[in-house]
């Protein structure tokens, strides 16, 4: 006899008690041992960070990743599904700065890299309760007892393997180069981490003069954003082909683009003493603003040159180069030998090379030079700028463009066959592919992969700077066999301990920087399982993955660093289906906020309606198609009704009709095995609606569109509820050995088992209640 069903049923309290039954009697366990030794569906889940709590974005993604594998393991496959944890990395490090009130690099020195290091580990995963609490609430099936953690010792020894791998291909390298930098972190930060971080600012905005030096009335105006760097200044540069002109005004001459005399000119135009192309103007010289490197005019510094980035668009068509401040100015100052200063500490403060202002942080330096500026004569007109400014993505810091020393992956060298790798993935939505991801691989850089920190995978490196003799381990065991003794942990404040004797005398020392912790992420698919030390059969095997999903910020993140690394070690692309989700948002349309508490929290929505209409509003909208969605209480209400609530009540109406009945399936009848093709034209017609559902859910979930997939259900509900069943209730009122009564049972049966078989990766805890009593 069928158990007996509430019209008015709380479905977070059903969902608990599945919960229980899961855990009690180890269901995910038991699914996943019922399909081993069967075709694997390899699934790789990327590490959020467990020192903050989960969200709508976090549940929105485990969604994601559950709904796959649940739909995977249905079709007969194993799939394994293990969570991972990022350890390492500046979200760590600040998060334990703010506990320790510790405000910078050298403080954390003072304090001790050994005390603050183990400080970062006791915190690292302080949240995971509440993680795994939340995740497991949501309905997601996943492994959190055998999960990966970036900072254990096989996970890392396998980042090592994959530096030493790029090392052997001479695909890293050590340079300076212009890097955005964060003077609060005191590191540099990849391309791809600053894209995440800008913010629109207002800064002062001057033009200033420089005098040549051959002509005491003759000036070349420049403009800049930046007067902090104008005492690095070295050289003026000019666009080739761009039309000048020299000006008189009061006296005095300008050299400016001729675009642009009606900006500084706009009423009273000066008389144009004479018209040039910009090559003309290359090599005249100017005196420096400041006395800091007048050393340097010898040098070839203090000259005008040219280069192709000058534009007559903003600005006054001269553009102040100071070399070790701009990506630009670089390459023009090294395409023309002038040479770079960089007069700048870890901390973004000016150095004893600029003694007036030297120890200051050099933005809070602009109000003074500004006014230097002006006293000496060399300020011709000052206002504000607004633009987008690049800030650190974790201290929200606004960062430096400075020549940083820093550890590189060759990405340029490898590019092509970065972009073929990417042409044999599907992307979803599909526009991503040669869109934002594709223009992203088509543009790419070197990338910046060290950073001057302290909790991290160490760089496997040992040096002796005076021999220049170099090391590069590639495993743990390499390094105990050099140093003579075992190695149990390999974080920084324990390896940079170990001292090695060189071949060519004198002793090899650890070069200081930690690996980014994107570069871990991006080797997860091999460190989650020690490879190639152990699993190296399986891993093989089971590359690439068939399926992730993230996030629309991991086009720049993680879904890039893993293209980068499985390119440069397997010339394969690392995944071959992702699903890319968009960003969920307030109901106001605004980022969520715990500040202004503008959405409910999302342990109060599914202890209200339950995780399934959760889940099903955000399956069933446009976020899972990186588009925005606007998460409110009402869109959940609504999947209550237009879903839940139909499925319910078909349930409970079948069921309570049955046991007054006392009707049961024939033994062996269940969804696999459907009725004999019925006579009655609402069975033929409801099968044939059943039929065509499943095969549009198996279509739609084949080539990974959830979006359609979950608002089919709907469709399928009204037309079993206000036709099927409004039209067969006097079919359900006959007497008890009707033929055509035990028919519609029969289908309305098999209806709804089948029904809860295409749902179940959807909402997982209603359909189990149903079929469980069915």
């Amino acid at each position: 006899m069928f158990e007996p069903v509430s019209a008015k049923e709380s479905f977070p309290e059903l969902e608990h008690e599945v919960l229980r039954f899961w855990r009690e009697e180890g269901i995910f366990e038991r699914s996943l041992a019922l399909r081993r030794g069967c075709e694997e569906y390899v699934f790789y889940d990327g590490p959020p960070f467990a020192t903050g709590l989960p969200h709508y974005g976090h549940l929105l993604a485990g969604t994601i990743k559950d709904v796959v594998p649940r739909y995977q393991t249905m079709r007969g496959k194993y799939v394994d599904r293990h969570f991972g944890w990022d350890c390492h990395g500046l979200p760590v490090e600040n998060e334990m700065e703010k506990e320790l009130g510790l405000k910078s690099k050298h403080e954390i020195e003072a304090f001790g890299v050994d005390r603050f290091n183990e400080a970062c580990r006791s915190i690292v995963l302080r949240h995971t309760r509440e993680w795994e609490r939340v995740v497991t609430r949501a309905g997601r099936w996943v492994d959190f007892k055998h999960g990966y953690r970036t900072m254990d010792r096989d996970y890392m020894e396998s980042i090592w393997w994959v530096f030493r791998q790029l090392w052997e291909r001479e695909l890293v390298y050590e340079g300076d180069k212009i890097m955005w930098y964060c003077p609060r972190c005191a590191t540099p930060l990849s391309n791809f981490e600053v894209n995440q971080g800008y913010v629109e600012v207002e800064e002062p905005a001057i033009t200033v003069r420089f005098r040549d030096t051959d002509d005491p009335r003759l000036w070349y105006l420049a403009w800049t954003t930046t007067p902090w760097t104008l005492p690095g200044n070295l050289a003026l540069t000019v666009g080739s082909e761009i039309d000048y002109v020299e000006v008189e005004d009061q006296g005095d001459r300008y050299i400016v683009g001729e675009a642009l005399v009606p900006v500084y000119w706009p009423q009273d135009r000066p008389a144009i003493v004479r018209r040039c192309k910009g090559r003309e103007l290359v090599g005249r010289t100017y005196l420096p603003l400041f006395p800091w490197f007048g050393q340097l005019r010898g040098q070839g510094a203090f000259r005008v040159i040219a280069a192709d980035f000058v534009t007559t668009e903003e600005g006054t068509g001269i553009v102040h180069t100071a070399p070790g401040f701009g990506e630009d100015d670089a390459a023009a100052a090294a395409a023309n030998d002038v040479p770079v200063v960089c007069p700048l500490d870890d901390q973004g403060r000016y150095t004893e090379e600029v003694a007036d202002y030297c120890g200051r942080f050099v933005k809070d330096c602009d109000r003074d030079l500004i006014r230097r500026l002006e006293q000496e004569g060399a300020l011709v007109h000052r206002t504000s700028y607004r633009h987008n400014y690049p800030h650190c993505w974790r201290c929200d810091t606004a960062l430096l463009n400075k020549a940083v020393a820093t550890w590189f992956v060759r990405v340029e060298a490898i590019k092509d066959r970065m972009v073929a790798a990417n042409r044999q993935i599907q992307w979803v939505p599909e526009h991503l592919k040669e869109g934002r991801f594709g223009k992203w691989l088509a543009n790419a850089r070197d990338w910046a992969i060290s950073r001057n920190r302290y909790w991290g995978c160490p760089l496997p490196v040992w040096r002796n700077r005076e021999t220049g003799e170099t090391v590069c381990f590639g495993s743990v065991a390499e390094l105990e066999e050099k140093c003579g003794h075992s190695v149990s942990d390999i974080h920084k404040h324990f390896v940079d301990q170990i001292v090695l004797p060189g071949e060519r005398g004198g002793q090899l020392q650890r070069v200081p920087e930690v690996l980014d912790c994107w570069f871990e992420s991006g080797a997860m698919p091999y460190a989650q399982y020690h490879y190639p030390f152990a699993n190296r059969e399986r891993v093989e095997k089971n590359f690439p993955a068939d399926f992730i999903a993230e996030g629309l910020d991991q086009t720049r993140g993680w879904f890039y660093t893993l293209v980068v690394i499985a390119t440069a070690l397997f010339d394969r692309p690392p995944f071959r289906n992702v699903i890319v989700n968009g960003l969920v948002l307030a109901e106001d349309g605004r980022k969520m906020s715990k500040r202004l508490k503008n959405y409910p929290e999302p342990e109060k929505i599914m202890e209200t309606y339950g995780a399934d209409a959760m889940r099903l509003t955000m399956l069933a909208s446009p976020v899972v198609r990186a588009e925005g969605l606007r998460f409110s209480e009402t869109a959940v209400r609504e999947s209550m009704r237009t879903f839940i609530l139909p499925l319910w009540n078909a349930y409970s109406f079948f069921v309570t009709y049955a046991r007054v009945d006392q009707w049961r399936p024939a033994s062996g009848a269940a969804a696999e095995h459907p009725p004999p093709p019925p006579a009655n034209q609402l069975d033929r017609w409801v099968l044939a609606r059943l039929q065509s559902t499943v095969a549009d859910i198996r279509q739609y979930m084949d080539a990974y569109q959830l979006q359609p997939a979950a608002q089919r259900f709907t469709g399928f509900l009204e037309d079993l509820t206000n036709w099927y069943i409004r039209r067969s209730r006097r079919r359900f009122w006959k007497s008890q050995n009707d033929q055509d009564k035990q028919k519609a049972y029969q289908c309305l049966h098999h209806v709804l088992l089948s029904f809860c078989k295409i749902a179940a990766p959807f909402v997982p805890f209603v359909t189990e209640v149903i079929w469980r009593n069915l």
